[in-house]
């Protein structure tokens, strides 16, 4: 059974993330040949001031997420 886990930056509508599930089970059961009811999607949501690059936080660098 395969877990893929996403994390990504607070924000996405519930349709996003439903999209992004439904993406993610399709390409594991192409990839992997398993059905799709053995594949477990996990979605992180981290807020502006828990994800970082180069030393700034996404808060620090205004970072926002399109909808």
């Amino acid at each position: 059974m395969p877990i893929i886990q996403v994390n990504m930056l607070q924000g996405r509508t519930t349709e996003q993330k439903r999209k992004l599930a439904a993406g993610i089970t399709r390409a594991a059961v192409e990839a992997l040949s398993v059905e799709p009811a053995q594949v477990r999607v996990l979605i992180h949501e981290l807020g502006s001031e828990d994800f970082a690059v180069g030393g700034k936080t996404a808060a620090e660098r205004g970072q926002t997420v399109k909808r």
